[in-house]
């Protein structure tokens, strides 16, 4: 399931059903930014189904969409492409990039938690040796 061969709508979509968990031709409708028709959100689920990124079932008259994938999954997929494809597998580039976005906030006791799991993992990396 690669987000790469997403369109814009596509992946719009696609967040719309993430954070609602399961959503209607409706639903996203009325979710969309500058929403299209509802033939056209019709025909873009359709895609969706197509390459297995949601699933849908039938609630009474409508068409209820869910994902086909675990939000968990579905983000350490995209998290593993993004990194693959902008920092070149390197998430200690990927990381540097995002801690010098002075946009950025990081909360304290986030940091005090990554350096756990990094010390975590290093420990991990040195009982495998």
């Amino acid at each position: 399931m690669s987000e790469l061969h997403l369109s814009r709508r596509e992946r719009q979509i696609m967040d719309i059903v993430f954070r609602l968990g399961q959503a209607s031709v409706m639903d996203i409708q009325a979710e969309l930014p500058d929403a299209p028709t509802d033939a056209a959100i019709r025909r873009m689920l359709k895609i969706l189904e197509e390459k297995k990124h949601l699933r849908g079932r039938l609630d009474g008259r409508k068409m209820i969409y869910s994902p086909a994938q675990a939000r968990g999954r579905a983000a350490k997929s995209a998290l593993n492409r993004v990194v693959t494809t902008f920092f070149d597998g390197s998430i200690e580039r990927a990381f540097a990039s995002w801690l010098a976005d002075p946009k950025q906030k990081v909360d304290p006791a986030e940091l005090k938690k990554l350096s756990r799991m990094i010390e975590e993992a290093e420990q991990r990396e040195q009982a495998d040796d």
